[in-house]
């Protein structure tokens, strides 16, 4: 079984950054690359019924106007999947990666993804799509939707993307934690970089024992970790260290417990990931 990368391109300007992204978790760990371009059902023929105010005369020419501009726009829909498709496998060929599978599906995003996902070991998605409102920091609106329900880890692109050479792992002691830790851990990605556990709360006996934990599952698989206790808040914490140290990358896991849960998954829009401008990758 070939192991692969799903990476979401669409219209947006981060398409870029997730295919650079792509090619760079590609060249590091040896896996494929599956582009995959979903056309919402917002996408398909619009099913508006106009017979009911068209003239007797008039009605059988129009009707069939009216069919031909939904196959046209339908049409040009997917040639503009395909040519999104095409720029984005042009980005990774440039790079060098030569296992590259392009797919374009007609759908919703999320049904899609869960569909594909059980050969990938990672799901690629950059932070906004192309309906974000930059004005407002909105993410994007599949983004929160695929993290809730991928089984795999997602790796959030930012914006732009730059070399990665310090990784952050944001640790507050639950399950979800100690996974995004054991991800790192049996992942090649990871390997050569400086990784760094980090706990937001008070330096008590257990929250040192917990880091000691995490830095010695890391020790097994030959990976040398520093760890961290940093105070104050997670939601501004965590993002005043990542942009000050700086690091590169930030992992953690989608679901924990104490205040990370509500900070990474909640029915508000997450402040971790919309504020950080480095990638996040959220463990499952």
């Amino acid at each position: 079984m070939t192991r692969k990368i799903i990476a979401l391109v669409d219209g947006s300007i981060y398409a870029q950054s997730v295919c650079e992204h792509a090619a760079w978790v590609a060249g590091r760990t040896g896996w494929a690359v599956e582009l995959l371009h979903v056309l919402g059902r917002r996408e398909g023929v619009e099913k508006a019924d106009y017979s009911g105010s068209i003239a007797l005369g008039a009605r059988t020419a129009l009707l069939e106007e009216l069919a031909e501009l939904d196959a046209q726009r339908a049409r040009l829909v997917t040639h503009r999947g395909r040519a999104i498709l095409e720029d984005a496998r042009a980005i990774l060929d440039q790079a060098g990666i030569n296992e590259i599978t392009t797919r374009l599906r007609h759908g919703d995003i999320v049904d899609t993804v869960a569909a594909q996902e059980g050969e990938a070991e990672m799901v690629m998605i950059g932070k906004r799509g192309e309906a974000a409102d930059f004005a407002r920091l909105h993410l994007g609106s599949n983004l929160e939707r695929i993290v809730r329900a991928s089984t795999k880890p997602v790796f959030v692109a930012a914006r732009a993307f730059k070399p990665v050479a310090r990784v952050l792992i944001a640790y507050d002691g639950g399950a979800s934690a100690m996974r995004a830790v054991d991800h790192v851990a049996r992942t090649p990605l990871y390997r050569d970089l400086q990784i760094s556990v980090v706990t937001v709360g008070n330096a008590s006996d257990a929250t040192r024992k917990g880091l000691n934990d995490a830095r010695a599952m890391l020790a097994a698989a030959g990976i040398e970790a520093e760890t961290e206790i940093v105070s104050g808040q997670p939601e501004t914490a965590l993002g005043k260290l990542v942009e000050e140290a700086p690091y590169d990358m930030v992992v953690m896991g989608a679901y924990g417990h104490s205040r990370i849960r509500s900070l990474i998954i909640g029915s508000t829009t997450t402040e971790m990931i919309r504020s950080c401008k480095v990638p996040v990758v959220l463990t499952r």
